[in-house]
Order: structure tokens, then C-alpha cells, then sequence
């Protein structure tokens, strides 16, 4: 069993108000953990939470009450160098619901005040 290769993502259910997903991203050109880090960083509406070596990434319970996409566990595919896989949360009360009407209400506001 050497070369078995397994990337695995564990999520602990129950949850009340917040979606999760385990992501498997395949780009058009090689992609590094290291570059992806650098630009979900400085994505607006992201949060980057991602140092598994100290048992630190988004859980659902962390995203309840907050606004952004929480983005962690970020890892190179075992098997494609055009791929990364990745975990996400939000809190689908606010992200998905509530605050995107509002962010669209704003651009709405925008669009007709200009």
C-alpha cells in the first residue's frame, strides 16, 4: 500500500447555519498551493485560514456570524499538477442569503445613481 495515494477532507455534522465544501479546482495552467495562498489572500470576501500543521482551518462552527468565505486546508492534487484541493465554509444565513441581497441591492443603488 505504498502508493496509495489519498487526499482526504473530514467534516464533523451536524451544522446549523453553515455550507462546507471540499473542492477539487482544476485550472487551465500548474497551479502551487503557495500561489493560491497568495491570491485567495488578497481576494475580497475571502478569509484565509490555512496552517494545518497547526491544526489551524475554517470549521463550521468558526464562520457562524461572519461575512466572508472562510478558505483553508489549500493542498497540490496528489495526482495533476493543474489541480489543488481545498475547503471552504460560510455562513449561509449571511453569504448565499441575506448579504448577497444586500451587496446586489448596493450595486443596484450604484448603477442607478451614476
Amino acid at each position: 500500500m505504498n502508493n496509495l495515494k489519498v487526499s482526504a477532507t473530514c467534516v464533523r455534522v451536524p451544522v446549523i447555519t453553515t455550507h462546507s465544501l471540499a473542492v477539487h479546482a482544476i485550472f487551465e495552467k500548474t497551479v502551487t498551493r503557495e500561489g493560491a495562498q497568495k491570491i485567495l489572500a488578497s481576494a475580497p470576501g475571502v478569509k484565509l485560514v490555512d496552517e494545518p500543521e497547526n491544526h489551524i482551518f475554517p470549521t463550521p462552527i468558526d464562520v457562524v456570524g461572519t461575512d466572508p468565505t472562510w478558505v483553508g486546508r489549500v493542498r497540490a492534487s496528489l495526482d495533476d499538477p493543474y489541480a489543488l484541493d481545498l475547503f471552504l465554509c460560510g455562513d449561509n444565513l449571511r453569504k448565499g442569503a441575506a448579504l448577497n441581497t444586500a451587496q446586489i441591492a448596493e450595486l443596484v443603488a450604484k448603477e442607478f445613481n451614476s
